[in-house]
């Protein structure tokens, strides 16, 4: 690009010191060589500026690529971080399913064995474990769903970030 633009000036000051020697010879010659200075200015415009074009959009492929790229990879720690809370909720059903098994098998022995004044005794306790027991599970769901939204927020700040960055690039 730079020999070209050397080439176009040094034909432009070429022509420029022999155009005014020529002109008093040949009038009707400096007229042809002015005409292909134009043109050759006219080209030599037009290759610089596709140049310029064509490294533009190469900028512009290789930071769409890098967002792209950034975008799966976020993408990927955001679905990792879905399936781990998934693995997580499907346990805790797990133990809750299994908690209420021991307590439906505890709450069948207890009626097999009695149906007297220590049955309600014992229903009322089993019914104040199962309460605790599910406040307890309610209190971990909560604590998971802050832990969800937490990772969303920063998952939501880092897109933000990205965007700041790619504006900040282009």
């Amino acid at each position: 690009m730079k020999r070209t633009l050397l080439s176009a000036l040094t034909v432009l000051v070429a022509s420029t010191a022999i155009a005014t020697i020529a002109s008093a010879a040949e009038p009707a010659s400096f007229n042809i060589q002015s005409a292909r200075l134009e043109e050759l200015d006219a080209r030599t415009k037009n290759s610089v500026h596709k140049l310029r074009l064509e490294h533009l959009n190469n900028q512009t492929k290789a930071i769409e690529d890098i967002q792209a790229t950034r975008l799966d990879a976020l993408d990927a720690r955001t679905k990792a971080i879905d399936n781990i809370q998934e693995a997580r909720l499907d346990a805790l059903d797990a133990r809750s399913k299994a908690v209420e098994n021991i307590q439906e098998t505890r709450l069948d022995a207890l009626d097999a064995r009695t149906k007297n004044g220590v049955h309600k005794l014992r229903l009322e306790h089993l019914n104040n474990q199962t309460k605790a027991i599910e406040d307890i599970q309610a209190a971990r769901l909560d604590a998971l769903d802050a832990r969800t939204k937490t990772v969303d927020n920063i998952q939501e700040a880092r897109l933000d970030a990205l965007d700041a960055r790619t504006k900040s690039i282009r």
